[in-house]
């Protein structure tokens, strides 16, 4: 069950297995957080532990195929037996490919699901005995202060306490940090109040076979409730209104928006629950982030669920966390866009306070994008998710982008609102090609463009074109692309937008290189890069300089497209876009590989391993460390 010291099991057995001589080898623990919004898949776990070996850098192999191989290959050569724990896995997906393939080693897993398909000895943990849970209220208090020897002189109120709280470490620990803060009453008070409830004994066991989804179980709410009833108003509210947040951690500032108090007010009443054991203070990128337990998120949400006022408080508060984060991220996003002549957007000074906000806020935002399946919370979300758009793609959360846009359009097309949903068609075609899928881009930018046709946009619509035709050429149908890339540049030129008309030049004129037309290509290129040059859009500005690089790169015009490739690297890193500048970096390792300088192409590609490390492209650094490698 949750909460019942799986953890905390292992890692006792592990000490006391080393301790014994057990595993000379040693021992490697890794949290899967199996039940957190955003587990652990076995690619990046398996990161982890070749580090832990030793394996990293320019060492750490190119592709997760060869990652699993070179661990695997490790572990067989280890002669010392080594003990390997998987702790808190929710799917065996997390941990079939981390298995050592050998049976020198042991591995020790824990989860809350029984892997009942799988031939591995299952160990049930049950709750601890009456004796035990006496000991561990006592060494809680006694590890908090020597002089608390409240245990001794009331032995039959503690192990009345441990009995109502079903041996549950969990609900031991809340009962003794409500013990630790009503220092000066005695036990037998609490537990008067948990029997004066008069509430059956409820423990919430979450498990995905034969229970809800909150794994409901006979042991932590009589001291949840307890807890909760006896918290002043203002933090009860705050504890059930958190229960509602979106994400597995919620920042201050949101959570001040969630129940609509002041910063310095949400503040202290946070620090009360922390101090209550109710929420958990955890310091990320400089701020606080709130965190409830999983099985305190799911006692609030059942009071909230069991009530029509608190259910209504509850829409209200979601509203005004929906407010919230769309003015900021729109805010941030109009930032990412900015060109020089615009309004300056609000709160942030520059891309850097942009993405380093939205970094901080990235779980909350796109939880909350996915409200927009509830029609109440539809119109709200499905902007929000359209803001997230660009900056998923920046930072290359191409998952998340293709869920926050599924659930927009799903949104918009039940409530009839026809140019969200062409949006939301146009973000999901466009987060589905950078993931590869390009036949179903081709789908979703179909869509988008039927959409806005039908409206008479015709603006938009140009740039449906413009977008389908990057899914066909990516998909190899060339001679479909071509023809929609000059359909959007005729409506972009009837419309006078030039900058949109730079996008689908910039696009054709790849189109044209692959059709062997390479002068036609460059022309066309340094067309695009005149366009955003005066249109002052300096981020295409470097977009366009990368691929004329590429263009006279392979047009054999070596020298110019060192230049090009200049150009766009240093545009590229003004604008933090470090994605974009991992790639000209990689190219300028190319040509300089070309040409004979390794020097200089070894550089080149160290820059680029550190660009694409920053912009959250581990394979694609792998790769460019390995290549560097290869001229030292």
């Amino acid at each position: 069950m949750g909460g019942i010291g799986k953890t905390a099991l292992a890692v006792e057995a592990a000490h006391r297995a080393c301790a014994t001589g057990w595993f000379p080898g040693g021992t490697l623990f890794v949290d899967l957080r199996g039940y957190d919004d955003d587990p652990v898949t076995a690619d990046q776990a398996v990161l982890a532990l070749l580090d832990a070996m030793g394996v990293r850098g320019v060492d750490l192999p190119s592709t997760a195929a060869r990652q699993y191989d070179a661990y695997r290959a490790l572990l067989a050569e280890r002669q010392a037996q080594m003990l390997l724990i998987l702790d808190n896995a929710s799917d065996p997906s997390q941990f079939l490919d981390l298995l050592p393939g050998t049976d020198h080693h042991r591995v020790l897993i824990t989860s809350r699901d029984r892997p009942d398909t799988l031939p591995v000895r299952l160990i049930n943990l049950a709750t601890l005995v009456p004796d035990e849970s006496v000991a561990l209220i006592a060494r809680a208090l006694h590890d908090a202060d020597e002089h608390d020897d409240r245990p001794e002189h009331e032995p039959d109120a503690v192990s009345e306490l441990a009995s109502l709280c079903d041996h549950l470490p969990l609900a031991l620990q809340i009962a003794a940090a409500m013990l630790r803060r009503r220092r000066h009453r005695d036990i037998a008070s609490l537990v008067a109040e948990i029997k004066k409830l008069g509430d059956t004994l409820v423990v919430l066991d979450n498990g995905s076979k034969g229970t809800d989804q909150y794994g409901r179980s006979l042991a932590l709410r009589p001291v949840l409730e307890t807890s909760y009833r006896r918290l002043p108003p203002d933090q009860a509210r705050l504890l059930r209104l958190l229960a509602l947040a979106p994400g597995a951690e919620t920042g201050t500032e949101a959570v001040a928006a969630l129940a609509d108090l002041d910063m310095a007010a949400a503040m202290d009443l946070l620090e009360n629950l922390a101090a209550a054991c109710l929420v958990t203070g955890v310091r990320m990128r400089g701020d606080v982030q709130w965190r409830l337990h999983d099985l305190v998120r799911a006692f609030g949400a059942g009071v909230v669920a069991g009530d029509a006022e608190l259910r209504k408080e509850g829409q209200a508060a979601r509203k005004r966390l929906l407010g919230f984060y769309l003015r900021w991220t729109a805010a941030a996003n109009d930032r990412l866009r900015w060109l020089p002549g615009r309004p300056e957007p609000e709160r942030f000074a520059d891309r850097a306070q942009a993405l380093t906000w939205l970094d901080g806020e990235r779980a909350g935002l796109v939880a909350a994008a996915q409200w927009a399946a509830e029609e109440r919370y539809t119109p709200k979300a499905a902007q929000l998710a359209a803001c997230l758009a660009e900056y998923l793609r920046w930072r290359r959360h191409v998952d998340e982008g293709i869920t926050v846009a599924r659930a927009a359009r799903e949104g918009t097309h039940r409530i009839g609102d026809r140019m969200g949903e062409a949006e939301a068609w146009t973000n999901l075609g466009r987060a589905q090609r950078e993931a590869g899928q390009a036949e179903e881009a081709i789908d979703s930018h179909t869509h988008a463009r039927d959409l806005y046709q039908a409206a008479g946009n015709h603006r938009l619509e140009a740039m449906a074109w413009n977008n389908l035709g990057v899914a066909l050429q990516a998909a190899g149908r060339l001679e479909e692309a071509i023809p929609a890339y000059n359909r959007a540049r005729g409506l972009c030129q009837a419309a006078g937008d030039h900058l949109r008309e730079a996008m689908a030049l910039g696009n054709l004129g790849n189109a044209l290189l692959f059709e062997g037309r390479g002068e036609e290509a460059v022309h066309t290129h340094i067309r695009v890069r005149d366009l955003f040059q005066a249109a002052g859009d300096r981020f295409r500005e470097g977009m366009a300089w990368h691929n004329l690089g590429i263009i006279l790169q392979q047009t054999g015009q070596v020298a110019e497209a060192i230049k090009a490739y200049d150009a766009a690297r240093e545009l590229r890193r003004q604008f933090g876009d470090w994605y974009g500048a991992g790639q000209t970096l990689h190219n300028l390792a190319l040509v300089h590989e070309a040409i004979q300088r390794p020097a200089e192409a070894r550089a080149y590609y160290l820059q680029a391993a550190e660009a694409f490390t920053r912009a959250n492209a581990p394979t694609e650094a792998a790769e460019a460390q390995s290549a560097a490698q290869t001229l030292t």
